[in-house]
């Protein structure tokens, strides 16, 4: 369980420091992270940096993709969580 709780914590601090290294290189011009690499840090347990970094950095909340697919993958992957712990 102690794993469980890291391996969260980790790929949601990576979450969002994707979407803002991405907002960064966005204004700068600079190559950016691939949509399909930010959806994944969701996927892979990051939804809920994913939607803080969107929100803290103005970041993909325009593209309907992010906007509607993040909390998707958020109340999905809460779902999975609680029907497992109540297993």
């Amino acid at each position: 369980m102690k794993i469980f709780i890291a391996y969260i914590l980790v790929v949601n601090f990576v979450a969002f420091i994707m979407f803002g290294a991405d907002k960064r290189k966005a204004r700068r011009h600079r190559m950016r992270t691939s949509e399909f690499a930010l959806m994944m840090s969701a996927i892979l347990g990051g939804s809920i940096g994913a939607l803080l970094g969107m929100l803290a950095f103005r970041h993909k909340t325009k593209h309907l993709k992010f906007i509607i697919g993040v909390p998707f993958i958020l109340v999905l992957q809460v779902a999975i969580a609680v029907y497992v712990l109540m297993r």
